[in-house]
Protein backbone atom coordinates (compact mmCIF):
# COMPACT_ATOMS: atom_id res chain seq x y z
CA UNK A 1 0.00 0.00 0.00
CA UNK A 2 0.69 3.56 -0.89
CA UNK A 3 2.06 5.81 2.24
CA UNK A 4 -1.38 7.49 1.66
CA UNK A 5 -4.51 5.26 0.28
CA UNK A 6 -7.37 7.90 -0.84
CA UNK A 7 -11.16 5.91 -1.45
CA UNK A 8 -14.19 7.94 -2.08
CA UNK A 9 -17.71 6.31 -2.08
CA UNK A 10 -20.76 8.23 -4.00
CA UNK A 11 -23.91 7.58 -4.48
CA UNK A 12 -27.26 9.03 -3.73
CA UNK A 13 -28.29 9.98 0.02
CA UNK A 14 -29.82 7.09 2.08
CA UNK A 15 -27.94 4.32 0.00
CA UNK A 16 -25.57 3.85 3.21
CA UNK A 17 -22.27 4.90 1.67
CA UNK A 18 -21.00 6.76 4.60
CA UNK A 19 -21.67 3.90 6.98
CA UNK A 20 -19.75 1.87 3.89
CA UNK A 21 -16.99 4.77 4.73
CA UNK A 22 -17.16 4.89 8.23
CA UNK A 23 -16.69 0.48 8.42
CA UNK A 24 -13.83 0.82 5.88
CA UNK A 25 -12.25 3.26 8.22
CA UNK A 26 -12.71 0.82 11.53
CA UNK A 27 -11.20 -2.12 9.23
CA UNK A 28 -8.09 -0.27 8.44
CA UNK A 29 -7.78 1.37 11.99
CA UNK A 30 -9.44 -0.88 14.74
CA UNK A 31 -8.65 -3.85 12.82
CA UNK A 32 -5.28 -3.16 11.12
CA UNK A 33 -3.70 -0.98 13.12
CA UNK A 34 -3.45 1.84 10.43
CA UNK A 35 -4.02 5.39 10.54
CA UNK A 36 -7.53 5.91 8.69
CA UNK A 37 -9.98 8.83 9.00
CA UNK A 38 -13.34 8.92 7.54
CA UNK A 39 -15.48 12.07 6.39
CA UNK A 40 -18.63 12.72 4.60
CA UNK A 41 -20.57 15.49 2.52
CA UNK A 42 -24.00 15.88 1.16
CA UNK A 43 -26.35 18.07 -0.42
CA UNK A 44 -28.96 20.13 1.11
CA UNK A 45 -31.74 17.35 0.06
CA UNK A 46 -29.59 14.71 1.99
CA UNK A 47 -31.72 11.53 1.12
CA UNK A 48 -31.51 11.26 -3.01
CA UNK A 49 -28.90 13.95 -3.30
CA UNK A 50 -25.36 12.83 -4.33
CA UNK A 51 -23.59 12.14 -1.55
CA UNK A 52 -20.03 11.06 -0.83
CA UNK A 53 -17.89 9.68 1.97
CA UNK A 54 -13.92 9.60 1.84
CA UNK A 55 -11.83 6.94 3.57
CA UNK A 56 -7.91 8.13 4.05
CA UNK A 57 -5.75 5.32 5.03
CA UNK A 58 -2.36 5.26 5.78
CA UNK A 59 0.82 3.65 7.44
CA UNK A 60 2.02 7.02 9.24
CA UNK A 61 0.19 10.18 10.23
CA UNK A 62 -2.56 11.44 8.05
CA UNK A 63 -1.35 15.47 7.76
CA UNK A 64 -4.79 16.01 6.10
CA UNK A 65 -8.15 14.64 6.25
CA UNK A 66 -9.99 15.34 3.31
CA UNK A 67 -9.07 13.21 -0.43
CA UNK A 68 -6.84 15.22 -2.40
CA UNK A 69 -5.83 13.02 -5.15
CA UNK A 70 -8.10 10.01 -5.09
CA UNK A 71 -6.85 6.45 -5.80
CA UNK A 72 -10.17 4.40 -5.94
CA UNK A 73 -13.87 5.97 -6.13
CA UNK A 74 -16.88 4.29 -6.57
CA UNK A 75 -19.92 5.39 -8.14
CA UNK A 76 -23.66 4.34 -7.72
CA UNK A 77 -25.27 6.84 -9.13
CA UNK A 78 -24.90 9.27 -12.72
CA UNK A 79 -24.93 12.19 -10.75
CA UNK A 80 -22.31 10.97 -8.67
CA UNK A 81 -20.08 9.37 -11.13
CA UNK A 82 -20.68 12.76 -12.81
CA UNK A 83 -19.96 14.74 -9.68
CA UNK A 84 -17.55 13.07 -7.88
CA UNK A 85 -15.46 10.75 -10.10
CA UNK A 86 -12.83 14.23 -10.88
CA UNK A 87 -9.53 14.07 -9.05
CA UNK A 88 -9.24 10.31 -9.43
CA UNK A 89 -5.54 10.32 -10.19
CA UNK A 90 -4.07 8.93 -13.41
CA UNK A 91 -3.71 5.13 -13.17
CA UNK A 92 -6.59 4.83 -10.36
CA UNK A 93 -10.01 3.04 -10.49
CA UNK A 94 -13.56 4.11 -10.98
CA UNK A 95 -16.16 1.33 -9.79
CA UNK A 96 -19.42 2.16 -11.42
CA UNK A 97 -22.97 0.55 -10.68
CA UNK A 98 -23.39 -0.44 -14.14
CA UNK A 99 -27.12 -0.27 -14.01
CA UNK A 100 -27.48 3.36 -12.49
CA UNK A 101 -24.31 5.16 -13.95
CA UNK A 102 -24.09 3.52 -17.17
CA UNK A 103 -22.09 6.23 -18.77
CA UNK A 104 -18.14 6.58 -17.73
CA UNK A 105 -16.69 9.61 -17.67
CA UNK A 106 -13.43 10.86 -19.39
CA UNK A 107 -9.96 9.79 -17.68
CA UNK A 108 -6.96 8.27 -17.06
CA UNK A 109 -7.90 5.50 -14.91
CA UNK A 110 -8.97 2.67 -15.18
CA UNK A 111 -13.00 1.76 -15.21
CA UNK A 112 -15.02 -1.46 -13.73
CA UNK A 113 -18.69 -2.31 -13.68
CA UNK A 114 -20.84 -3.82 -11.82
CA UNK A 115 -24.66 -4.30 -10.80
CA UNK A 116 -23.95 -3.11 -7.47
CA UNK A 117 -28.03 -2.77 -6.68
CA UNK A 118 -29.56 -5.58 -8.89
CA UNK A 119 -26.90 -8.28 -6.81
CA UNK A 120 -28.33 -6.96 -3.54
CA UNK A 121 -32.10 -7.32 -4.64
CA UNK A 122 -31.78 -10.35 -6.45
CA UNK A 123 -28.95 -12.17 -4.86
CA UNK A 124 -28.68 -11.64 -1.44
CA UNK A 125 -32.68 -10.10 -1.43
CA UNK A 126 -32.57 -6.94 -0.01
CA UNK A 127 -31.25 -3.54 -1.64
CA UNK A 128 -30.51 -2.35 1.55
CA UNK A 129 -27.46 -4.00 1.68
CA UNK A 130 -26.29 -2.33 -1.39
CA UNK A 131 -23.72 -0.61 0.50
CA UNK A 132 -22.25 -3.70 2.00
CA UNK A 133 -22.10 -5.08 -1.62
CA UNK A 134 -19.93 -1.87 -2.41
CA UNK A 135 -18.01 -2.29 0.44
CA UNK A 136 -17.00 -6.22 -0.13
CA UNK A 137 -16.12 -4.75 -3.98
CA UNK A 138 -14.17 -1.80 -3.27
CA UNK A 139 -11.93 -3.76 -0.59
CA UNK A 140 -12.01 -6.36 -3.64
CA UNK A 141 -10.52 -3.83 -6.41
CA UNK A 142 -7.98 -2.17 -4.05
CA UNK A 143 -6.64 -3.99 -1.57
CA UNK A 144 -6.31 -1.39 0.92
CA UNK A 145 -7.56 -3.69 3.67
CA UNK A 146 -8.03 -7.71 3.84
CA UNK A 147 -10.74 -9.51 2.86
CA UNK A 148 -10.95 -10.63 6.61
CA UNK A 149 -10.66 -7.62 8.19
CA UNK A 150 -13.85 -5.96 5.84
CA UNK A 151 -15.62 -8.41 6.47
CA UNK A 152 -14.91 -8.04 10.47
CA UNK A 153 -15.90 -4.77 10.63
CA UNK A 154 -19.07 -5.58 8.97
CA UNK A 155 -19.95 -7.63 11.34
CA UNK A 156 -19.60 -5.86 14.09
CA UNK A 157 -21.43 -3.00 12.61
CA UNK A 158 -24.49 -4.96 12.49
CA UNK A 159 -27.49 -6.51 14.50
CA UNK A 160 -27.03 -10.10 15.05
CA UNK A 161 -30.81 -10.99 13.43
CA UNK A 162 -28.40 -9.22 10.18
CA UNK A 163 -24.99 -11.04 10.29
CA UNK A 164 -25.77 -13.90 8.02
CA UNK A 165 -27.57 -11.18 5.26
CA UNK A 166 -24.73 -8.66 5.40
CA UNK A 167 -21.89 -11.38 5.34
CA UNK A 168 -23.68 -12.95 1.94
CA UNK A 169 -23.45 -9.52 0.61
CA UNK A 170 -20.00 -8.48 1.75
CA UNK A 171 -19.14 -11.89 0.09
CA UNK A 172 -21.33 -11.75 -3.18
CA UNK A 173 -19.10 -7.87 -3.84
CA UNK A 174 -16.08 -9.43 -3.24
CA UNK A 175 -16.34 -12.07 -5.31
CA UNK A 176 -18.12 -10.58 -8.03
CA UNK A 177 -15.08 -7.97 -8.40
CA UNK A 178 -11.90 -10.47 -8.12
CA UNK A 179 -13.99 -12.23 -11.18
CA UNK A 180 -13.73 -8.92 -12.79
CA UNK A 181 -10.10 -8.42 -12.12
CA UNK A 182 -9.30 -12.64 -13.71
Amino acid sequence: MAERYEIRFSGAGGQGLITAGIILAEAASIIEGKNAVQSQSYGPEARGGASKSEVIISDGPIDYPKATIVDACLAMTQEAADKYANGIKPGGVLLLDSDFAPRAPEGNFKIYKMPIMRTAKDEIGREIVANVVALGAMIALTDVVSREAGLKAVLAKVPKAFIELNEKAYNAGFEKVKALLQ
